[in-house]
């Protein structure tokens, strides 16, 4: 009986939008988001970056809220942003005067928003990082380490806009 009790008060939250299992935490009456394309602005252009990360935002609204995503003008919460930065620094020295490890850095700024509630609306850079052996070719690793990358980014950006915690 209590296990019935349990999943109706969770459906009956979830259905309302007022919280999810994903922690997001959307005000009733949102109903659509607009994530548009990231800019590239960074001094190094990887062409595959702005969709990468464009994408993997999208994907966080889609698989963890009830939201429809929109190309539309008239949305409830908007998504702009721009890659800022683009770099492959040393990070892990070792005997001989050689690097063990390098490390790839991304920065995006990103702007939400919240066209019901201006004052959850927002400016803020993200900076994530991967590390990868210096023994291996950027050009072969740098897709799973952009993939990895911008996943870190989306699920920030995602929990900045939507997770009231």
């Amino acid at each position: 009986m209590m296990r019935i009790g349990i999943i109706l008060i969770s459906l009956l939250l979830t259905g309302c939008n007022i919280y999810s299992f994903s922690g997001a935490s959307i005000e009733a009456g949102v109903k659509k988001v607009r994530v548009k394309p990231f800019s590239n602005q960074a001094n190094l252009v990887v062409p595959a970056l702005s969709q990468k990360l464009t994408i993997s935002l999208k994907n966080k609204f889609i698989t963890y809220t009830n939201l429809i995503l929109t190309d539309e003008a008239d949305t409830d919460l908007d998504f702009t942003g721009a890659i800022t930065e683009y770099r492959v620094t040393a990070v892990a020295a070792q005997a001989g005067e050689t690097v063990a490890l390098n490390r790839l850095t991304i920065t995006v700024t990103v702007n939400f928003k919240n066209n019901r509630n201006e004052k959850q609306s927002w400016e803020t850079s993200f900076s994530r990082f991967a590390d990868f052996d210096s023994n291996k070719d950027l050009a072969i690793v740098q897709d799973a380490l952009i993939d990895d990358i911008a996943d870190q980014i989306s699920e920030a950006v995602f929990q900045k806009a939507v997770v009231n915690w």
